[in-house]
């Protein structure tokens, strides 16, 4: 089946990147929206989490949550929901919106038990074996938020 996905992203993020070129070249329609500036309320940011505990809701990969400077593990969903309100890089990616289904991450089971094909990708099999939820740069020490230049050739 076809969908049109409504996909919250970090802009310029390699990882959001890729799941939404496996998307797309799966035959799915995206509409993008800034994960960054949506304003969200409490209720619809809450309804993307489901039946998962407070820790999966949040951006493992988060600076703040890298430095120890936000306990995910100690918080309870009233805490999660105005930390992540206030700084909306906590929230995992992506948030997708698909019809009345909505969901936090990218996981190619999941979307396939929701009817959303991904599993004959050409782009998918291009990144076997690859974290699609991780971010590329983490590996090599690069931060998204550092700007990337090409070196300077002699």
């Amino acid at each position: 089946m076809t969908a049109t996905i409504r996909f919250f992203e970090k802009p310029q993020c390699t990882g959001n990147a890729r799941q939404k070129a496996i998307l797309l070249s799966s035959g799915h329609r995206l509409i993008i929206e800034n994960l960054l500036e949506f304003p969200f309320d409490r209720d619809e940011l809450r309804s993307f989490f489901g039946a998962l505990p407070v820790p999966q809701w949040f951006n493992h990969l988060a600076p703040q949550v890298k430095k120890g400077e936000v306990d995910i593990n100690a918080m309870d969903e009233d805490e999660a929901l105005d930390a992540m309100l206030a700084d909306p890089i906590l929230i995992r990616r992506p948030l997708m919106e698909i019809g009345s289904i909505r969901l936090v991450g990218f996981n190619i089971d999941e979307l396939e038990r929701i009817g959303v094909s991904c599993k004959a990708s050409p782009r998918l099999n291009l990144l076997e074996g690859v974290d699609l939820e991780g971010c590329p740069g983490d590996a090599a020490g690069i931060s998204c938020d550092q700007p990337r230049t090409l070196p300077v050739l002699g």
